[in-house]
């Protein structure tokens, strides 16, 4: 093969079509984790494969904060009981008490948690397909997460993602380099229970919708 020359694509026959089917259907955002450690190695290998997730101008803008030290968790931990609390004060009557029953994180237990960032000073991709839209540097970030979240399945390990969460109060905890924007808060470990239908649908909060699937012709 000539050395400038690209390797032949892969076959994705049926068979591995189904398997990715049943990967995406699989993928839970996880709040119940096992304490047991994760292999480095492998949160490395997640990480390199992060990389080949699309991005604006391939600007890769994604920037990972480990979040281990007893004082970053703890700010973290803070900020969620505080904005948590203001979440429950917004339900009443029966949404109230539901609300309350969730487990929505899983600071507690999860091994390896992982605070997300975007690089908006980044200057890779030259700031291609983002004069118009800047925001899609902190798309090409989700993108990222999503990536991980399947990798991170395709493992065995599961991920949640932690929403209850002040950006300004994690950012502030976390001290990450000037011009880093506050994504996401994800937790990763083994799961303790695994399900193909999601836990807020299990508990009776929203279940999946048809509205998603809504396509207009203009």
């Amino acid at each position: 093969m000539p050395a400038d020359a690209s390797p032949a694509p892969p076959e994705f026959d049926d068979a591995f079509r189904d398997r990715l089917t049943d990967l995406l259907a699989w993928r839970r955002d996880v709040r119940r984790f096992r304490t047991d450690p994760v292999p480095d190695a492998l949160i490395d290998a997640l990480l390199d494969l992060v990389q080949a997730a699309p991005s604006v101008g391939n600007s890769q803008p994604w920037r990972f904060v480990r979040v281990e030290s007893a004082a970053a968790r703890a700010a973290v931990r803070r900020s969620f009981e505080r904005c948590n609390a203001e979440a429950l004060g917004g339900y009443g009557g029966e949404r109230a008490k539901l609300y309350a029953g969730l487990k929505l994180s899983g600071l507690d237990r999860a091994p390896v948690q992982l605070a997300v960032f975007c690089d908006g000073t980044t200057g890779q991709g030259a700031g291609l397909g983002r004069m118009t839209m800047p925001q899609t540097l902190d798309f090409s970030v989700v993108g990222a997460i999503h990536v991980l979240w399947l990798a991170a399945r395709a493992h065995g390990l599961g991920l949640g993602w932690v929403s209850i969460l002040d950006p300004d109060d994690v950012t502030a905890g976390l001290d990450p380099p000037a011009g880093w924007r506050f994504i996401a808060h994800l937790c990763l470990g083994w799961p303790e229970e695994e399900h193909d239908t999601p836990e807020l649908e299990r508990q009776g909060w929203q279940a999946r919708t048809a509205a998603g699937r809504r396509v207009l012709t203009r």
